[in-house]
């Protein structure tokens, strides 16, 4: 059995390779190889522009890919998402220069420019505007307001599009990374437990991320208050300290909350706090 497996080149690439490289599969290859080595034998890796991956996916290319969900709405590719990874976070907007009236604009026919064409004719038709589309190949706010009404791009802040003198007046979509399978790749019995399988590692690592593992020790007199002091995924684990008086602690704890927590658990009595990293969480 082999997986058809496709990468995203460009600045995606980053996240996604740390992302298997904590799930145990190693690429091995210079930038410019667009087909990189792999430890695991039954992945055959490709890489190609984001753009790309969704319809080529579509079509049976390949196996499974990773894309932005923009690029998948764009193309409306039939193609399963299995997972959100949460990387590179956008919105899809609609931006006119600041100084103009939205409402006003509405009421003629505006010159939109953009890559996404079918997202902005989507959005363009609903709000029954009359338009002319400019399919734009990078640098969307540099058009108005000379060359264009309306640009529609995608944005993680905002900042470039007020450099750029313009405001946003919609939001059409939010989009983000998708671990994506082809459906026929996944009417493969051998081949849909792999792509699980895979989907079950990413998820371990993601919630991985997000937790670290508290250890320590208390007394039995404080044992109720600090447990209580603790948001644990379930349980906390509670074991007796050898040839000594009380217990040792473990939980797994967001990150997010060890600031706050952790002179809680002095304050309820724990001493000897260590704080581990975690590599994964099987969920």
């Amino acid at each position: 059995m082999l997986l058809k497996f496709v990468l995203p080149k460009g600045r995606q690439l980053k996240s996604i390779q740390q992302l298997l490289d904590d799930s145990g599969i190693k690429l091995a290859g210079n930038e410019r190889n667009y087909r990189p080595a792999c430890n695991d034998p039954e992945l055959q890796i490709k890489m190609l522009k984001s753009q790309n991956i969704p319809p080529l996916l579509a079509l049976g290319q390949h196996d499974i890919g990773f894309a932005g969900s923009d690029w998948i709405s764009e193309q409306s590719a039939d193609v399963v998402k299995m997972l959100d990874l949460g990387f590179d976070p956008v919105r899809i907007v609609a931006g006119i220069p600041e100084e103009w009236d939205w409402e006003a604009m509405k009421k003629r026919k505006l010159i939109a420019v953009s890559e996404y064409r079918n997202i902005s004719s989507r959005f363009l038709e609903q709000e029954g505007i009359d338009y002319t589309f400019i399919r734009a190949f990078g640098a969307t706010e540099v058009f108005p307001p000379e060359d264009a009404d309306l640009v529609i791009d995608n944005t993680s802040t905002g900042t470039t599009l007020k450099e750029n003198r313009l405001k946003i007046v919609a939001t059409l979509m939010e989009s983000s990374t998708w671990f994506i399978a082809n459906p026929r790749a996944l009417e493969d019995p051998a081949k849909r437990n792999k792509i699980e399988d895979m989907v079950l590692l990413f998820q371990s690592v993601l919630e991985g991320r997000k937790r670290v593992l508290l250890e320590m020790n208390c007394d039995e007199s404080s044992l109720e208050a600090v447990v209580d002091a603790l948001p644990a995924m379930k349980s906390p684990t509670i074991s007796k300290l050898y040839r000594q008086d009380g217990f040792a602690v473990k939980a797994a704890v967001l990150k997010s909350e060890v600031r706050e927590l952790l002179p809680r658990l002095r304050t309820a009595g724990a001493s000897d706090i260590l704080e581990t990293p975690i590599r994964k969480v099987m969920p």
